[in-house]
């Protein structure tokens, strides 16, 4: 099974980089798989208010949100968030945000 190295500790991934455990994410954890899974060197404050506003939809509801919704949310044009994150909104955001595949993600 892949792993992602996080602060000394290799954390479980499933076969598409997503994390096998969505508990134990934490920034740290973030960073580690934007390096890893996404190719990213550095989280401006757009990433962050995008992977925070998923994130606490993913608490508060259990489901990755719609992608309009993360948009109106986070601020952040829909746009700028394919820029923002390489594999797009649903693959890539959601993974650093620590979220299972989101379902209809291909």
């Amino acid at each position: 099974m892949p792993t992602v190295q996080c602060q000394g500790t290799a954390v479980e991934l499933n076969e598409e980089g997503f994390l096998v455990d969505p508990q134990i994410w934490n920034d740290e954890l973030a960073k580690a798989l934007a390096a890893q899974e996404e190719g990213l060197t550095e989280l401006t404050d757009q990433h962050w208010a995008v992977i925070r506003f998923i994130r606490g939809h993913f608490v508060e509801n259990g489901t990755a949100p719609m992608v309009r919704v993360v948009c109106k949310g986070s601020g952040v044009p829909l746009k700028q968030i394919y820029d923002l994150f390489p594999s797009g909104p649903a693959r890539g955001a959601c993974k650093l945000a620590g979220l299972p595949k989101p379902d209809g993600c291909v």
